[in-house]
């Protein structure tokens, strides 16, 4: 994904807004991963959703572009994304509620790697042997990612903990965030980035306030701040990612998605006391490798087709 031409290229600015995004992301989650132990997920989903909309429609507006927020072509089609997102963010916030924040976040990097194989079954794209070895490879650093969860003598999930449980939502929730993805790129050819995040909010809004009739828990002032700010932070955070895909390329600023897992180490010790095991580093240092692997190789063969007639 190529910055737009129409936008000067300042690399340093990119990656800075894609390094202030993934940090905004990690305070999101430890504010999740803080309520999610007091309030029931679907009302967390409809807080992210809600308050994802606030800080969209004010930036979108002093740009003049609201109106490009708002137009559709394909409302089906935003609605299945929408819904596809949701599910994900369901088992996402469930799995936050149930694990270490560096561990949630870390098995959260297999997303993009499962993005690549769905690419190649549902969008017939063309997968080179390179993308499906780092495919492999990723889910081998999920697996030992994993291990602390499993019962390795019978592979099953060890039974002692909500936390295996979680570790399963984790995984589930990268499932569905590749598929949105996916969803996403049929959308991007007709639809706008605006129109994108701002149905993507208004659907998870709808779908967390459905659970309303099953139970919602009643917010201290200091907790209903918080569920606003998971929202108001979540769509900052989509904000500046789209904002940094302007100012440079997708092979410079995607890397510092990597980023996420150290403000994830400092927030999880530093509010809950938690520190990862060393498997959790190690399978996450073979994840973001593989995911590496295949941008460094994206942006070689992007070189080669400009210096190709």
């Amino acid at each position: 994904m190529p910055a737009p031409p129409n936008r000067k290229l300042n690399v340093l600015k990119g990656i800075l807004l894609k390094v202030a995004s993934a940090a905004l992301f990690a305070v999101m989650s430890t504010l999740i991963r803080w309520i999610g132990a007091r309030a029931p997920v679907g009302q967390v989903v409809f807080f992210r959703g809600a308050g994802a909309i606030l800080p969209v429609v004010i930036i979108y507006a002093l740009r003049h572009e609201l109106w490009a927020a708002i137009r559709t072509k394909r409302p089906f089609g935003h609605v299945g994304r929408g819904l596809i997102g949701a599910v994900g963010m369901f088992f996402n916030f469930a799995a936050l509620a149930r694990l270490p924040l560096a561990d949630a976040t870390a098995i959260s990097f297999v997303a993009p790697l499962i993005t690549l194989a769905l690419a190649a079954v549902i969008l017939q794209e063309r997968v080179h042997a390179y993308r499906w070895s780092a495919v492999v490879v990723g889910f081998v650093g999920v697996t030992v990612m994993l291990l602390p969860y499993l019962d390795v003598a019978s592979f099953s999930i060890a039974r002692t903990s909500s936390r295996s449980f979680g570790a399963m939502l984790a995984l589930l929730a990268a499932f569905c965030n590749a598929a949105a993805v996916i969803q996403t790129r049929r959308l991007t050819g007709t639809e706008t980035t605006s129109a994108i995040v701002m149905y993507f909010s208004l659907i998870c809004a709808v779908a967390g306030l459905l659970t309303w009739p099953f139970g919602w828990y009643r917010p201290t002032w200091v907790e209903l701040a918080a569920l606003i700010a998971t929202g108001v932070m979540g769509g900052l955070s989509h904000i500046l990612l789209t904002e940094s895909y302007r100012y440079a390329s997708a092979s410079v600023v995607a890397p510092f998605d990597y980023t996420a897992i150290i403000w994830a180490f400092v927030l999880g010790y530093a509010v809950f006391g938690e520190v990862p095991s060393a498997l959790v580093f190690i399978g996450a240092a073979i994840v973001a490798g593989a995911g590496l692997f295949v941008i460094w190789r994206e942006r070689q063969l992007g070189v080669a087709r400009v210096r190709t007639p």
